[in-house]
C-alpha cells in the first residue's frame, strides 16, 4: 500500500462518514481553488498496544519521521507530529495519546477492555488506521460517562482510529489567502465556527494560525440505540515563514488544545 492509497482511503473513509467535510473541500473547489491537505490527525490512548508509536508504524515505514512532541495538560494528552523526509507536499501526520493514568478507574477499564477486544492480527496489519472502532458497537450510557470525564476518550470509544480532521492548508489557495477570509466564507456558507479561544488561534508572530468547523452531528448506531453526536471536522492552517524563509512545519500546543473542542458535544 503506497502513501497516496493510504490518505486517499483515509479521506474516502472520512468524507463517506462526514458529508460536511466533502462539502468543505467542494466549497473551495468550486471557487478555482487547488485544496492541499497540510496535515491529518489522529487519536488513540497511551496503551502500549495502541499507543502513538504503535499507529505511526505504518508512515514511518513510508519515510516519514518524528519531527516535534507536544504535552497537554488539561487535557491529559500527549502528541507526537511526523513529516516526510523528503516529500515537503507530503501531508504532516498528527497523533495524539490520552493519558490514561491521570483518569478514574471506570474510564481504565473501559479502555483496557475495548483494546483486548483487538486481536494481534489487526494491531499488527497496516490497516490499523483505517480500523474504526475494532473492539465492537459502542454502549451510548458508557458514551455519556466517558464524556464526563474526556470527550476526547468519549469520541475515540465510539469512533476508533480514523483520520480525526484533515486540514486545508490556506497558503495552498489563492482568493482565500487569509485565515479571516476563510473563516468568513465558510460561516457565509452556514458552517459552524469552533469559537473557543477564538476563532482564530495562534499569531503570525507564532509562525502558525489555525482555525476549524465544529464537527457535525451524525447518526451513530450503539448497543442501545441511535443516538446524534459529533463526528469529525475540517481544520484550516495559515503557516508564516521564520527568519530563514521556510514555513513554520510544527504546531502550537495552547493553539491545539482549543481546536481538540472541535468534536466537543454541543446541542444543534
Amino acid at each position: 500500500m503506497t502513501l497516496e492509497d493510504i490518505f486517499n482511503r483515509l479521506w474516502s473513509d472520512y468524507t463517506t462518514q462526514n458529508p460536511s467535510a466533502q462539502k468543505v473541500f467542494d466549497l473551495f473547489t468550486n471557487e478555482g481553488e487547488t485544496v492541499l491537505n497540510d496535515h491529518i490527525a489522529f487519536r488513540t490512548f497511551d496503551h502500549d498496544k495502541v499507543n502513538i508509536d504503535v499507529l505511526a508504524r505504518v508512515f514511518l515505514e513510508r519515510d516519514y519521521e518524528e519531527k516535534g512532541h507536544y504535552e497537554f495538560e488539561e487535557k491529559h494528552l500527549f502528541a507526537k507530529h511526523f513529516e516526510h523526509k523528503t516529500d515537503k507536499s507530503a501531508p504532516r501526520v498528527f497523533i495524539s495519546q490520552l493519558k490514561l493514568n491521570d483518569f478514574s478507574n471506570f474510564l481504565q477499564k473501559t479502555v483496557s477492555n475495548i483494546v483486548d477486544n483487538i486481536q494481534e492480527k489487526d494491531l499488527k496489519s497496516d490497516n490499523l488506521i483505517f480500523s474504526g472502532k475494532i473492539w465492537g458497537t459502542p454502549d451510548h450510557k458508557t458514551y455519556l460517562k466517558l464524556r464526563e470525564e474526556s470527550e476526547y476518550a468519549a469520541w475515540v470509544y465510539v469512533y476508533g482510529f480514523r483520520a480525526n480532521h484533515f486540514t486545508l492548508s490556506i497558503n495552498s489557495l489563492k482568493k482565500y489567502d487569509s485565515i479571516e477570509k476563510v473563516n468568513q466564507f465558510l460561516k457565509d456558507n452556514g458552517f459552524l465556527m469552533n469559537s473557543s479561544g477564538g476563532e482564530i488561534k495562534g499569531t503570525k508572530e507564532e509562525l502558525l494560525q489555525q482555525s476549524s468547523i465544529m464537527a457535525n452531528h451524525i447518526n451513530v448506531e450503539f448497543t442501545d440505540g441511535v443516538y446524534s453526536i459529533p463526528g469529525c471536522y475540517y481544520e484550516f492552517a495559515q503557516r508564516y515563514p521564520d527568519k530563514n524563509g521556510e514555513l513554520y512545519g510544527g504546531f502550537i500546543a495552547k493553539s491545539a488544545d482549543k481546536i481538540f473542542e472541535s468534536t466537543n458535544y454541543y446541542k444543534k
